[in-house]
């Protein structure tokens, strides 16, 4: 008997049938081959697999957050100290006040008291301020008497002893330099001066009307000063003298 070609012939069928089983169902019974990593594949891409079996999908990047620049509360103000703006520069002022606002005198008749006041400004100090009087001589009137020189009386109370001292009455038309006069009392900066004066016409002399002008004058002042550096301060106080009648 021929046994073995029957064999033979059998497992050639078997190993035919397997061959087709495993072409027509793609689960080889043994793993297949692995492709090597020089060739591409030959089909599209496929996504890459994840642990839990899902195409990892890739997430956009995220956006870079703004940095907020802090505000000028957060901030502490910086103090700022302003310079302190200088004093306006003031100057000397001169005021005279009287009863009524004026002199009213009676030839022969008592006197009437008036004040000066000096106010000084921060522009500067003097040394020796005087203060002096002047008028103009009075025309008269029809039936006036000649009088003196000097028809009126002028003085001033001295504040330290109470009493009246005689002060000078210029009578002219013209105005005497600063530089010609003597005497004078300082003035600081910012002081301020008041005295008393008094004035009285005499019996005799003429009769009208004419303004007492008042002067302050820095008698330190030289002959070639300006008339304002020499007289830095003025006044013109009303006055009256009529006869007795």
């Amino acid at each position: 008997m021929h046994v073995r070609p029957r064999l033979l012939i059998a497992s050639a069928v078997l190993a035919a049938l397997s061959a087709v089983l495993t072409a027509c169902t793609g689960h080889p019974d043994t793993p297949a081959p692995t492709r090597s990593s020089g060739a591409p594949p030959s089909g599209p891409a496929s996504p890459t697999a994840t642990g839990s079996g899902t195409p990892a999908v890739s997430s956009p990047a995220p956006a870079p957050t703004a940095t907020s620049t802090p505000t000028s509360s957060a901030t502490p103000a910086k103090t700022q100290t302003a310079s302190a703006a200088p004093a306006p520069a003031t100057r000397l002022s001169l005021t005279a006040a009287a009863a009524g606002g004026r002199l009213n005198l009676v030839r022969g008749g008592p006197a009437q008291e008036f004040t000066v006041t000096v106010r000084n400004g921060n522009s500067r100090a003097y040394g020796h301020l005087l203060i002096a009087f002047q008028m103009e001589p009075l025309t008269g009137e029809p039936g006036d008497l000649p009088g003196p020189a000097s028809p009126y009386v002028l003085e001033r109370r001295d504040p330290a002893t109470g009493t009246w001292r005689a002060v000078d009455l210029r009578m002219a038309t013209d105005a005497k330099p600063a530089h010609l006069y003597e005497g004078g009392a300082p003035l600081a900066r910012d002081a301020v001066r008041t005295e008393r004066y008094r004035l009285r016409a005499t019996a005799t002399g003429p009769s009208g009307s004419s303004p007492l002008m008042v002067y302050a004058l820095d008698t330190d002042a030289t002959e070639a000063a300006p008339l304002d550096s020499g007289r830095p301060g003025y006044f013109s106080l009303p006055h009256t003298t009529r006869r007795i009648l």
